[in-house]
């Protein structure tokens, strides 16, 4: 007698494809489900992998427009960028993912979900965060959290036997030595050779950007058109073309990027769950997105707004980098970068080149930049006088600070 239905999120690469027959060996009817993000996959292949392997049904669903538009598209107007350097591709992924695994899971009335994410990682929060904040009642079942699952299965020779002995078909092409992650908005490295953090990265590694070495010797400059804080329109200004929906803009960038070697970081990072991580990340069209919003959003943003909103993206990217996507306090915070964006609106130009992207120009109907107030040519409608009382009120607390001698060190 089965124990009841999973929806196992299912990549198709062996630790999954264990996992569902795992699953099956357990008593479980599986559901597989394979979000395309922009992973490099053969879908149609996939789905012949897992109705062999014995899945009851397979769901295999197109989330790239719904990642642009709901998740990467709010991570650019938060400026959301995690430890100052890391732009969130994976983190922003799994909410996407999770979504719609619990709505498969609602829909086919499945009490449990699966997923093949470490008992060391972050995914593992991501996803069960996100599932238990949209079906509160479902059960998730995490074998890499199983004892009698990970002491099965200690690495990745052991899952290669189990393959074998269950006629799971092994990946043909060898492994490299490190863990990939790929989508839409980047590829992440992690694990195998890399774990040692002085060791640097193979050549080889990248697979979304070119080496900046090798990259042409002619720029691409770009329009981006900003609306809301939302990118609208993406030209290529040499070349005359351009996109305005938010896919094909992206991928677009993604293109341009890659070619010219932007967007790679080599990284330590802290994950939520308590240890220090090395990872390497290429994001070529987030990176560009990332300085022409930073560019456009100080030139139409009040100086205080913005003193406020930057706090505001911090937290936002902490919350998005530990799984709270689906959170009140997400939601909140949702709420009002959206509404720190209403101004956000214009035109920056820029040169792609060599692994760097260089603001070169920008423009806005409601630009906070006044030229005849700032220019050292006209007086325009400031008084000079007047700074010396902003001055001498800015000098009170340091004259008090002196008067107690605690600047006598630095004399």
């Amino acid at each position: 007698m089965s124990k009841g239905t999973v929806v196992l999120a299912y990549s198709g690469g062996l630790d999954t494809s264990c996992i569902l027959v795992w699953l099956k060996e357990q008593g479980y009817d599986v559901i597989a489900f394979l979000a395309n993000i922009g992973q490099d996959e053969d879908f149609d292949s996939a789905r012949k992998k897992a109705e062999n392997l014995g899945a009851k049904k397979v769901f295999i669903e197109d989330l790239r427009s719904e990642f642009v538009e709901h998740f990467i598209l709010p991570a650019v107007q938060a400026n959301a960028v995690y430890e100052d350097r890391y732009l969130l591709g994976t983190a922003l992924a799994r909410p996407c993912i999770a979504r719609r695994l619990v709505q498969i899971a609602q829909k086919e009335q499945a009490e449990f979900i699966s997923h093949g994410a470490t008992g060391k990682g972050n995914d593992q929060i991501r996803f069960e965060l996100t599932s238990y904040a949209l079906y509160s009642d479902v059960k998730v079942i995490a074998p890499w959290r199983i004892p009698e699952f990970y002491n099965r299965f200690k690495g990745r020779k052991d899952l290669m036997e189990y393959a074998q002995k269950n006629d799971i078909p092994l990946p043909i092409t060898p492994k490299a030595p490190w863990s990939m992650d790929a989508n839409l908005m980047h590829i992440s490295y992690e694990s195998g050779v890399l774990e040692d953090p002085k060791c640097s990265a193979p050549t080889d590694l990248y697979l979304m950007t070119k080496n900046p070495d090798e990259a042409p010797n002619v720029p691409d400059v770009l329009e981006i058109e900003f609306k809301n804080g939302v990118p609208i329109k993406v030209t290529n200004v040499k070349a005359g073309s351009s996109k305005d929906k938010p896919l094909e803009m992206f991928m677009y960038l993604n293109e341009i990027g890659g070619k010219h070697g932007v967007g790679r970081i080599d990284i330590v990072e802290n994950r939520f769950i308590g240890m220090k991580s090395r990872g390497i990340y290429e994001t070529p069209g987030g990176t560009i997105l990332l300085q022409a919003h930073l560019d456009i959003e100080t030139f139409t943003m009040d100086k205080e707004v913005r003193r406020i909103k930057q706090g505001l993206g911090i937290k936002f990217s902490e919350l998005v980098y530990n799984g709270f996507w689906y959170s009140p306090e997400c939601d909140f915070l949702l709420h009002c970068i959206n509404k720190s964006q209403e101004n956000v609106e214009g035109k920056v130009q820029l040169s792609v080149y060599k692994g760097q992207v260089y603001i070169l120009g920008r423009e806005s109907p409601k630009s906070l930049y006044n030229e005849d107030l700032v220019s050292m040519d006209k007086q325009g409608d400031y008084d000079p006088c007047d700074a010396s009382g902003f001055i001498r009120v800015n000098a009170v607390r340091l004259r008090e600070y002196n008067r107690l001698g605690f600047f006598n060190n630095n004399l």
